[in-house]
């Protein structure tokens, strides 16, 4: 089996794993799938309401096909994972279903100096309530929370619902896709894979990571939000 970057999780699917996992955005597929796999949508998790998330954005390619997910920090900022971005993206707010989401169109994109972070500017505003930015690391063994549109078993598809799940803080001092300090945890109620990339990962109501990789069955790695905190302040304001 061959894990890879994650487009986000729960719901989409997230997908590197401390170095010896690749990172994977929604288009790409598993190679293998062990019949433990099978279960339950998220990988696990459950579905939430446009009020429980009303940050939610997704990412999608110049095709037009679905990549990654985001969380919206500012009016006209998306917080994603530096491997979800490349020319000609655009980005959905708006909803939790995907498919009802409003469709901005991207100025351009930022990435941080160190980490699998990336702040994409959307050329008109979306006035929302705003994904609150950390500015500490989550307790190692504290229960967190993560997010996504990815895959909902190991061999996707990925999910139109937003989806949501449990996990536990394993360590603040992994490393993500691109080398930056991250926050790894394992499986409670869900986990991310393909498609989970680029979405968060949340502590006491406020985002501490973004997905950057994951292995599919039990554990992933998001870059910190809170190393972050002085590149996204002085790109993005917030």
């Amino acid at each position: 089996m061959s894990p890879r970057r994650a487009g986000i999780l729960v719901g989409a699917v997230l997908v590197l794993l401390f170095g010896t996992v690749l990172p994977a955005t929604a288009a790409d597929q598993p190679s293998s799938s062990p019949a433990t796999l099978a279960g339950p949508p998220i990988i696990g998790g459950s579905f939430v309401t446009d009020a429980e998330a009303p940050w939610a954005a997704s990412i999608y390619r110049s095709s037009g096909s679905f990549t990654c997910s985001g969380t919206v920090i500012a009016p006209t900022w998306v917080l994603t994972a530096r491997h979800c971005v490349s020319s000609g993206i655009s980005v959905r707010v708006g909803s939790v279903y995907r498919g009802r989401a409003t469709a901005v169109a991207v100025s351009n994109y930022q990435v941080a100096p160190q980490g699998d972070l990336a702040l994409v500017r959307l050329s008109s505003a979306h006035n929302t309530t705003f994904s609150q930015l950390a500015d500490a690391n989550p307790p190692t063994g504290s229960t967190n929370q993560i997010c996504g549109w990815g895959y909902t078993s190991y061999n996707g598809p990925v999910s139109e619902q937003l989806k949501c799940a449990d996990v536990r803080v394993t360590s603040t001092s992994c490393r993500d896709y691109h080398s930056g300090q991250a926050i790894c945890s394992s499986r409670i109620t869900g986990n991310a894979w393909s498609g989970d990339s680029g979405g968060p990962q949340r502590y006491n109501g406020q985002q501490v990571g973004v997905a950057s990789t994951a292995d599919g069955r039990s554990t992933q790695t998001y870059g910190s939000v809170p190393a972050n905190r002085s590149w996204i302040r002085s790109v993005a304001g917030v």
